[in-house]
């Protein structure tokens, strides 16, 4: 097959891609490119969790006897959120009774800075942002939206690859390739924004669609991962048989931090009914996630002596992969020129989108007016 047929191949098997995948990809950047400020919004849209200028420290030890007293039917496991910003201490209770027919649906609460009460009480995908999360991530279909999001990556990732086939100039007219025609007509300037925006789009697309995939499909992603680079790494919490804490959270944490003296406390676990023992998880420096760190510290909670560590400092290679899934996605990584990157760029496929597609009904119309006019000449 000559090297035009070729391409007149590639544009087609693009195009149609392109509109099938289109609507999903708008749906995904747009939700993307909020959640990457998820956090942010939340705190714009629920006033009540803001905290006055000068907040207390926050009491852990507190925090847990305000929610066991305001939700006396949560004695099982809490998590506390160490957001170290002043601010409401974020809380949430796994598996509550009264959402047992939902896959996932924590109970989620926020304390006053330092412990004392309860600011707000919600639950996961009754508002808006975590919604917004269920829709990018599953399509509010559970499994078999994970399944389907997983899949549009993949085929997004070949929807890119032909996009670039379809426009690499030939020899000698790159210059001619990148042109932006402003005056020209509909059909060749919408091709002309559509090129500019999936160059530009390109590369950080490449890094969203792959490390979405893979976020969505994890059990084929530890296969590959163990495929080429080796085993995936696991450290099990240590099952200790449950008995009435005898130490205090602040005791838990400081257990921790002897043995991961230069690691940033994110998360507080408190125990529950299979096994006495305080979670503690930290980002140590090497870690590129901040606010779901990998490196775990677990605590018994009889005598606040150290059980297991898990270090992320000494995971596998398959591990260092999944680790950065996470922070590569939604640009977490960095600092908030980075995020204001990924939130431009969940927008680029609303542009390729409708571009592609105006583009494309338009061809359709002048097709179809010139086969009218052919007849009734």
């Amino acid at each position: 097959m000559r090297s035009g047929a070729v391409r007149r191949l590639v544009r087609q098997i693009h195009l149609w891609i392109g509109l099938s995948l289109g609507a999903l990809l708008l749906l995904a950047g747009v939700t993307g490119s909020a959640l990457v400020f998820y956090v942010e919004i939340d705190r714009w849209l629920h006033p009540e969790i803001s905290a006055p200028a000068a907040s207390a420290r926050p009491d852990f030890d507190l925090a847990l006897q305000t929610v066991r007293q305001a939700f006396p039917d949560k004695q099982g496991p809490w998590r506390f959120e160490v957001v170290g910003d002043g601010g409401a201490i974020p809380a949430r209770y796994y598996n509550p009774p009264e959402r047992a027919d939902r896959a996932f649906a924590p109970m989620m609460v926020w304390l006053s800075p330092d412990g004392s009460s309860v600011l707000r009480r919600d639950y996961w995908g009754d508002y808006l942002m975590t919604w917004l999360y269920d829709l990018h991530y599953r399509l509010l279909l559970g499994t078999s939206g994970a399944l389907i999001m997983g899949y549009a990556g993949l085929a997004s990732l070949f929807l890119l690859f032909t996009g670039v086939w379809a426009w690499w100039p030939r020899k000698g007219r790159l210059r001619s390739g990148l042109r932006l025609k402003l005056r020209a007509n509909p059909v060749r300037s919408l091709y002309d924004w559509h090129k500019l925006a999936g160059l530009i789009g390109a590369i950080p697309l490449l890094v969203v669609f792959a490390t979405g995939a893979m976020l969505s499909l994890p059990g084929e992603t530890r296969t590959v991962l163990e495929a080429t680079l080796g085993p995936v790494s696991d450290v099990a919490p240590p099952l200790v048989q449950p008995q009435a804490s005898a130490i205090t959270i602040k005791s838990a944490i400081a257990a921790a931090a002897e043995r991961l003296p230069d690691a940033r406390l994110a998360w507080i676990e408190t125990p529950g009914a299979s096994k006495n023992v305080y979670t503690l998880r930290l980002q140590a420096p090497e870690d590129p996630s901040r606010r779901f760190p990998h490196s775990y510290v677990y605590v018994s909670a009889t005598d606040a002596s150290v059980l297991t560590v898990d270090d992320i400092r000494i995971h596998p290679s398959a591990n260092v992969v999944l680790n950065w899934l996470h922070p590569l996605h939604e640009g977490s990584f960095g600092g908030i020129a980075l995020r204001v990157i990924y939130f431009v760029v969940g927008l680029i496929p609303v542009a390729l989108f409708l571009t592609g597609l105006a583009r494309w009904l338009i061809r359709r119309k002048r097709s179809s007016d010139a086969a009218f006019n052919a007849n009734e000449a």
